[in-house]
């Protein structure tokens, strides 16, 4: 199997960990980006480097990418996984990180690639870019929104360049980091098992699995697209679930 060095931008923690181990278990070589080091029972594997770093820090990020490329040889993949962490109005801050650093990571990327290589990018987007989360602000629907028109664009302007991109939009996840509020609250964690088709809520290692495939030569012809992960859950009429939760 020829090595394939894959980037994933927000893969310490949730998602992007999960994402991470799938990738490493399928033999990719990982640069992994993220605010802060990874916990340290997380970053044992030889085939995972970590680089702590604000991906808005141009000068940082340029010389940590000139390392891992030195280190870990030219990228074939790349991955976004991150998430703004910042005040909820923060309308500038969100989309900086959402849709402007991955705009920028995105052009670093096509202007370094091997046009011979199984070339992909993937962006992990939210199904809040479909429908209203009232938990989530504003800025938050628009730059999920913003990713998938972006996913989109470069899927019919860097096609031939040979790069697909696509995207993740996942539901409800449960994260490691939130296994203990759902153990506090079963009668949520239930609620949510029985208005999904498939019983049970979403883990990071269900987002990690169709990622991997996006980058594998296996997914070779699809590009622009957009795949909903959630269990069966948006495909529910909302009366249909509202009479389900009252006979429940």
């Amino acid at each position: 199997m020829i090595n394939r060095h894959t980037l994933v931008v927000g893969g310490t923690r949730g998602i992007g960990h999960g994402i991470v181990n799938n990738l490493a278990e399928d033999g990719h070589i990982l640069s992994v980006i993220g605010r802060r080091p990874p916990p340290v029972e997380r970053s044992t594997a030889s085939s995972i480097n970590y680089w702590a770093l604000d991906i808005l820090d141009d000068e940082l990020l340029e010389a940590c990418l000139a390392e891992m490329t030195s280190q870990n040889g030219q990228l074939s993949s790349l991955i976004f996984c991150q998430r703004f962490r910042g005040d909820e109005d923060d309308w500038e801050g969100e989309l900086e990180t959402s849709l402007t650093a991955t705009k920028k990571l995105v052009e670093r990327f096509v202007s370094q690639i091997d046009e011979n290589n199984n070339n992909s990018i993937v962006i992990i987007s939210s199904v809040a870019s479909y429908f209203v989360a009232e938990e989530q602000p504003l800025s938050y629907h628009v730059g999920k929104a913003g990713l998938n028109q972006m996913v989109r664009y470069y899927a019919v302007t860097l096609g031939s360049k040979k790069i697909r991109i696509n995207s993740v939009s996942p539901g409800l996840v449960l994260k490691e980091e939130a296994k203990q509020f759902y153990r506090e609250n079963e009668s949520l964690h239930q609620l949510y098992r029985s208005i999904t088709p498939l019983a049970r809520m979403a883990t990071p290692e269900d987002i990690g699995y169709i990622t991997a495939f996006l980058c594998s030569p296996k997914a070779s012809f699809i590009t622009g697209q957009d795949i909903v992960v959630d269990g069966g859950l948006s495909l529910q009429m909302q009366h249909s679930l509202a009479r389900q939760f009252l006979d429940g």
